[in-house]
């Protein structure tokens, strides 16, 4: 496997095979989400679940921030101008606007779709699309310095790609998430903490990126096939009720409680060693 993977506007490294680095990488512009990245990361994230080696990943922006959020050049350019010259009938333009737009979310859903557990690193600026992209990963770590805002409203959009979704749902407080939606307030690392947003900031990206590579090894050395199972009944659990999580549990472990996973883990446990888990 090879080390480091660039695109155009995405990173893909690997710090040990269990690992997967993601990195958005347009850090002259602030991680800026351009038309590039939006495809890019729904490619890699699909890629990285054809790994059977990686059990976690970790998902963070070169440079000053996480991202400043939408492009609006590259937006006007290859969205908007694009639409316009389709075609000036309004339900033709909206048909394809339509099309655009399950493109955008389902680049936000890519962590979300990942089999194994992300872990968001988020430092800098974190607008708009950030918190989208952020809100569909597993957990969520800051530097101090982070700064967030729900920025749609300052450009005469209601946010369309995950904001209004997954982000209430994710902190539990639907006032706090409607004065952030409505006033596009900047907000802080300790606000984020301090409403379920994130589980820990540091003191700067440098600890926070160490942090979030030592939690990640801790998760990487878990059963792979727990680590599926528990993110596949946590999604669907917070989408249903709590007797239909429980039907769906039952079903799936009366294949994985089969695993040997299960005998490996225990054996450990007894002989007080470190288990040695396969590949997928």
């Amino acid at each position: 496997m090879e080390n480091t993977h660039t695109f155009e506007a995405i990173q893909l490294e690997f710090s040990q095979p269990e690992i997967a680095v993601v990195s958005l990488n347009r850090p002259k512009k602030h991680n800026a989400m351009n038309w590039a990245m939006f495809e890019e990361l729904t490619t890699v994230f699909d890629h990285i679940n054809s790994l059977r080696d990686v059990r976690v990943v970790i998902l963070k922006g070169n440079g000053k921030s996480f991202t400043s959020g939408l492009d609006i050049m590259d937006a006007n350019e290859k969205i908007f101008g694009k639409v316009d010259e389709h075609s000036e009938d309004v339900g033709r333009k909206a048909i394809l606007y339509h099309k655009i737009l399950k493109i955008l979310q389902d680049s936000m859903t890519s962590p979300e779709k990942c089999r194994m557990p992300v872990i968001a690193a988020i430092h800098g600026y974190c607008v708009g699309g950030g918190l989208d992209l952020s809100s569909a990963c597993d957990i969520r770590l800051a530097s101090k310095c982070a700064k967030f805002t729900i920025k749609e409203v300052d450009i005469g959009l209601a946010a369309d790609i995950g904001s209004l979704q997954r982000f209430p749902k994710v902190v539990g407080n639907d006032a706090w998430c409607r004065e952030l939606a409505y006033t596009s307030r900047i907000f802080g690392a300790e606000e984020a903490l301090e409403n379920g947003l994130i589980s820990h900031y540091y003191e700067d990206k440098e600890i926070l990126f160490d942090e979030a590579l030592r939690l990640a090894k801790l998760i990487a050395s878990k059963s792979p096939v727990a680590l599926v199972g528990y993110k596949e009944g946590l999604n669907f659990s917070r989408d249903h009720t709590i007797e239909d999580g429980l039907k769906h549990v039952r079903t799936v472990n009366t294949a994985l409680l089969q695993s040997e996973d299960n005998m490996i883990a225990a054996m450990a446990l007894l002989s007080k060693e470190v288990p040695k888990f396969s590949k997928l």
